[in-house]
């Protein structure tokens, strides 16, 4: 008998709308192929949500999310709504839908494919093979450390973390890195910092209940040097919400397009799954934007919330194969192309894959 999940869709703003179209083409394709179907609920968020609401995290996407198995996830945002207040503009509700779903950790794979080597701005022998996890301490930090105040002639902010939140990230990063080349490097600002050097001793103890993951500690200043100098080195980066929001986008940058790279926020429930570029308002309604990053979101939805390992693997495979053969979208069609695609283009090569 087939299962069905039951998928919450945002689609968001700019280009959002056109890859979430495509991402959910694929889903489809490998649900027929895989004896699997997908409910979809469709949800407003950001500016698309204050727009038709006039709040950027309305109440029924808050009671939505909460009745899906996974979130799909476009992106959010864009010069119209910038002159609101901050609580009202459409970032503000994507963080209270993370602090409502409980998703602490962040999850960014850095990979390189063979067929894009030339599209980064390093050397092919430096970051040929790459293949990082960043995992991200998503909910707590200086982003969210109270007090915090702008005031006439200061402003400060507050940097904190429990024992709980930096326990729970750290098993998170260790138990994904059993899973892949069994290496941590937990990265912090501990001669500096004395909750860096509280994030590090908890790391610690927390690694002795992985015997087989070997733990490394790195100062973030360091990481981001070795990140561009030899980003090999690296498996699973564990690290706090700060400095993995800037990591992180480091990373993404070795494969040479942001819109090639998934990621997924996960934690207590329901996890949040969406690609690592933004909304693009400058050309969306073209159809002309890479798709492939929230197709690859897809696919880790299927694998890490739905434990659909075997549809998520044939995803990965597809996207692998349509570039192995040329097939490319504009941001990356200058590197080795056989045939140039616009957005729904993509997604029917990806579809097409499927088998």
């Amino acid at each position: 008998m087939s299962k069905t999940y039951k998928i919450g869709v945002i689609r968001g703003d700019g280009i959002g709308p056109e890859i979430v179209t495509e991402a959910l083409k694929v889903l489809d394709r490998v649900g027929s192929v895989c004896d699997m179907n997908f409910e979809y609920n469709e949800m407003l968020l950001g500016g698309a949500a204050i727009d038709a609401t006039g709040v950027p995290f309305p109440e029924a996407t808050k009671s939505g999310v909460s009745e899906c198995d996974a979130v799909l996830f476009g992106a959010i945002g864009g010069s119209k709504w910038d002159s609101l207040e901050r609580h009202l503009r459409p970032e503000s509700g994507l963080l209270a839908l993370r602090s409502h779903m409980g998703t602490f950790a962040n999850l960014r794979p850095a990979v390189v494919y063979d067929e894009l080597v030339n599209a980064s701005t390093l050397k092919p022998e430096v970051i040929s093979g790459v293949d990082i996890m960043v995992v991200r301490e998503l909910t707590g930090g200086i982003y969210f450390g109270q007090p915090r105040e702008y005031l006439s002639d200061h402003a400060y902010n507050t940097m904190i973390y429990t024992k709980n939140e930096v326990e729970r990230i750290a098993k998170i990063a260790f138990e994904i890195a059993q899973k892949r080349d069994k290496r941590v490097c937990s990265v912090d600002k501990a001669n500096v910092l004395e909750v860096s050097q509280f994030w590090r001793d908890i790391v610690t103890e927390i690694a002795k209940g992985y015997p087989d993951v070997e733990l490394s500690h790195m100062y973030v200043d360091n990481a981001a040097m070795q990140l561009i100098r030899n980003p090999k080195q690296f498996d699973v980066i564990l690290t706090s919400n700060l400095f993995g929001d800037i990591l992180s986008d480091a990373a993404s940058m070795l494969s040479g397009s942001i819109g090639l790279l998934p990621s997924a926020s996960t934690g207590k429930g329901v996890g949040l799954y969406e690609p690592i570029h933004g909304s693009a308002p400058d050309i969306a309604g073209q159809g002309i934007a890479n798709p492939l990053a929230t197709i690859s979101s897809a696919a880790m939805m299927l694998k890490y919330a739905l434990n659909e390992i075997e549809a998520s693997q044939k995803i990965d495979n597809a996207i692998k194969q349509a570039l192995k053969d040329g097939y490319r979208t504009g941001d990356i069609g200058a590197y080795d192309a056989k045939t140039i695609c616009n957005c729904s283009q993509m997604g029917d090569v990806i579809v097409s894959y499927i088998k």
